[in-house]
């Protein structure tokens, strides 16, 4: 006898989660783009690359240990509020007092204790907030809501760079703002989360399957290191932008937060629209790897033509044709790896923890390849990009021995 249709989630609660994971984006990415170069040029403005750099990497290892170890604590909790809820709170309420530390820091050195506990406090929502997928969504719309979700970063960017722009003159509040915003949109998930895992009838249990354990499993590693390779080159241009701009094309550091919104509105856009366009493809054909791979060719293509960009009107079309290539890819990747986890119902947080580890070891590794690159090359960012554009490239072709997903 078929197992019965698992049931689908309300458009409701998909507008109420990608609300939160817009905002959440919107309090973590903003630092990360462009509030945490600009503090660190107000302390250490005769070294701003080498701090910058510091404050990336100390901050990334703490995500690379939070993300796994919240995802594993969640999947393990058994409270009165569920098992998500508690990190959802708990980390957004965290993480914004841990920006406003970076907002009122003396030192660079306390900017980096700062960047540490709000990585360890979002990583926690964020270890939370993707099990819901294979919590909460069926198969059949994981393409869709993925998708959707795949909007909220770039949505997070264009509202944290508009903020920063309007608030430049006071970065205190440029933190502030986005991460109270963040704090708002998360408790309102968490005020309408069911927050208990629905069964999944769609799954077979793991003992019918003979050897899909280890499939998937063996699938789930190989999607994993697409993704570094993948983030690797968004990490590139979200933490090297404002050097690009100021030191590599000759702007004015005043001009900064102004352009940079501009790319981050062009790139948002093409972001969501591709996003989009490619969950709906990925459910209606049911193929989910080459719409991947396609997308992380693109964005490295992207990479290429901002590196030999002579000018900011070409930069802008490197960072569109990079923004198609993260829409396409992000509007299936989350939903490709669902369907590769080893154990969805009792391990879904840890494993997506896991995942998530693909969202910060490139912020480990981008901070110290950088700075040894431009060295090396006396400052040459166009060597820079054209490294980081390699690097999508590769993933692309990790993607390849995937065989228990289409």
């Amino acid at each position: 006898m078929p197992a019965p249709a698992p049931p689908r989630v309300s458009a409701r609660f998909i507008g109420i989660y990608a609300l939160a994971y817009a905002s959440l984006w919107l309090a973590l990415l903003t630092p990360a783009m462009i509030t945490l170069a600009l503090r660190v040029r107000e302390l250490a403005a005769q070294n701003a690359t080498g701090a910058i750099s510091l404050v990336l990497f100390t901050g990334a290892v703490a995500a690379l240990i939070s993300n796994p170890l919240f995802g594993a604590l969640s999947d393990s909790t058994h409270s009165s509020f569920g098992r998500r809820r508690p990190y959802l709170v708990g980390g957004a309420s965290s993480g914004l007092a841990a920006l406003a530390l970076i907002g009122l820091a003396p030192s660079v050195a306390l900017i980096c204790v700062g960047w540490c506990l709000a990585q360890l406090a979002y990583n926690a929502v964020l270890a939370a907030m993707v099990a819901i997928v294979p919590d909460q969504v069926p198969s059949s719309q994981r393409g869709t809501v993925v998708g959707i979700l795949g909007v909220c970063m770039p949505v997070g960017q264009i509202v944290g760079t508009f903020l920063v722009q309007l608030l430049s003159a006071n970065l205190v509040l440029a933190l502030l703002v986005p991460g109270a915003l963040g704090l708002v949109g998360v408790l309102i998930l968490a005020w309408v989360l069911p927050d208990a895992p629905m069964a999944r009838p769609d799954t077979p249990p793991p003992q019918t399957r003979p050897g899909a354990e280890l499939l998937s499993r063996r699938d789930f590693y190989w999607a994993w290191a697409s993704r570094v390779s993948f983030v690797m080159g968004s990490i590139f241009l979200q933490a090297y932008q404002p050097m690009l701009l100021i030191d590599g094309m000759g702007f004015e550091a005043s001009e900064g937060p102004r352009l940079i919104f501009r790319s981050t509105v062009v790139q948002a856009i093409m972001m969501v629209a591709w996003s989009l366009i490619a969950g709906r493809l990925s459910d209606r054909t049911g193929r989910r790897k080459p719409i991947a791979m396609t997308g992380s060719v693109l964005q490295g293509l992207g990479l290429w033509l901002i590196a030999m960009a002579p000018s900011y009107t070409l930069f802008l079309c490197g960072v569109a044709l990079m923004g198609v290539g993260h829409g396409v890819y992000e509007g299936v990747n989350l939903a490709l790896v669902t369907e590769v986890l080893p154990d969805r119902e009792h391990h879904a947080a840890k494993d997506l923890g896991l995942l998530n580890v693909t969202n910060t070891l490139p912020q480990v590794i981008a901070p110290l390849v950088a700075p040894v690159i431009l060295a090396a090359s006396q400052g040459n960012f166009t060597l820079l990009f054209l490294v980081a554009g390699a690097v999508p490239m590769v993933g692309a072709a990790l993607l390849t021995p995937l065989r228990s997903v289409r």
